[in-house]
């Protein structure tokens, strides 16, 4: 299924930060490496109010402070700003028009061959919805990562549209003066189901990323289980020489008991006894110990494992309908002397909607296999590489 995640880079933070900041009233005087903001006494909002300091990217401070904060997709600000943008505003509305720029798609761009010209004719309206998601990933012990992603599904069909949510992002920047508006027409009945199919998307999208924190906590598991057995063999070792010593002074004892005098026979049975008594407890916690090596130490290990475990926290953070166009594309190709017309299936944001395979080789046409000629039909970069 298509990766529907939308990584959110710093420069979208940065859009984020300062069109969520001015639209509750806030000022911002900006510089290269950090913004002054300015929070008027009168504004409803988390954030102290006064003049704050954000220092851009993941540099200095190395802890923030009340009045200086670092802006970057993980920052503890920017999610800050994320809930609160959430709650005030947790959904919203959104057209994307026809007349919106028509991209070509990348096995065209990646071509020699020309786009003279393209038209795209629009059939019907569709609608979709872009959840915005806060996926959190952490185990106790060591790992912690933020994540922002978007993720688009058309309302009929419930089909993954990335380049939706890519559009999406990219229309409600800062630069493009686009916010959405309006009121969502979608009942909560309506929503629900295309939620969640929303989130299984994102799970699906962001699946590697947990399969690689996955292996790196289950190393550290391992690491810390292998040290602890080692610790515990050590421990085992010393107890067999100390329990190896006390067998010993045991043994002279009972051999001064059976040949010494009197006086020394009493003080002989004396110290023989207490050293029994030690030796019956060290034998008892060697054979403890001994039990739970062999059975691999399976409560520390559950232990250490359990503090090794992931925990993923998905939260969606705002919801937008957003309204689209789909029909076909007419895109005029040249190449040299030959010239050729190719009608293809298109949404306004969503780009070509169709898959397109070589007419020689039956080889999708992609970014890496781009389109190689026209001449007799469409064929591939691969195609006529082999010729």
């Amino acid at each position: 299924m298509t990766d529907a995640s939308i990584s959110v880079t710093q420069s979208v933070v940065e859009q984020f930060t300062e069109r969520y900041l001015r639209s509750i009233g806030c000022s911002i005087e900006r510089s290269d490496d950090h913004w002054l903001v300015s929070v008027p006494d009168d504004i409803d909002t988390e954030i102290t109010h006064g003049r704050h300091t954000l220092i851009r990217g993941e540099g200095t401070p190395d802890d923030d402070d009340d009045r200086t904060k670092r802006l970057h997709p993980e920052s503890a600000f920017f999610q800050q700003l994320l809930r609160e943008a959430g709650e005030r505003s947790p959904s919203g509305k959104l057209s994307i028009e026809s007349e919106s720029d028509i991209e070509s798609p990348e096995w065209i761009q990646k071509s020699a061959v020309e786009v003279q010209s393209a038209q795209f004719t629009p059939y019907y309206d569709r609608t979709a919805i872009v959840v915005l998601f806060r996926v959190g990933i952490e185990t106790v012990s060591e790992y912690q990562q933020e994540l922002l992603r978007a993720v688009a599904v058309d309302t009929r069909s419930e089909e993954s549209l990335p380049k939706l949510a890519e559009t999406f992002l990219e229309t409600t920047t800062v630069e493009s003066e686009t916010a959405t508006s309006g009121t969502v027409q979608l009942t909560k009945t309506d929503v629900r189901p295309l939620l969640e199919t929303a989130r299984e998307l994102l799970l699906e999208s962001v699946q590697g990323q947990l399969d690689d924190i996955h292996r790196e906590a289950s190393r550290a598991a391992d690491s810390e289980v292998e040290e602890y057995r080692q610790m515990q063999q050590q421990r085992i070792q010393e107890l067999q020489e100390e329990h190896s010593n006390l067998s010993s002074k045991i043994n002279d004892l009972s051999e001064k008991i059976n040949t010494g005098d009197e006086d020394s026979r009493v003080q002989a049975l004396r110290e023989r006894k207490e050293l029994k008594s030690e030796y019956e407890e060290l034998d008892e916690t060697l054979s403890e110990l001994q039990e739970r090596r062999d059975s691999g130490f399976p409560n520390r290990q559950r232990e250490i494992r359990e503090r090794h475990s992931l925990d993923v926290q998905v939260t969606p953070l705002t919801l937008t309908e957003v309204e689209y166009e789909r029909g076909e594309i007419d895109f005029e190709l040249i190449d040299g002397s030959v010239h050729q017309t190719v009608t293809l299936g298109y949404g306004s944001g969503i780009g070509v909607a169709d898959t397109v395979r070589c007419s020689s080789c039956e080889r999708e046409l992609t970014e890496h296999n781009p389109l190689q000629t026209i001449s007799d039909g469409l064929k591939c970069q691969s195609c006529i590489k082999e010729r």
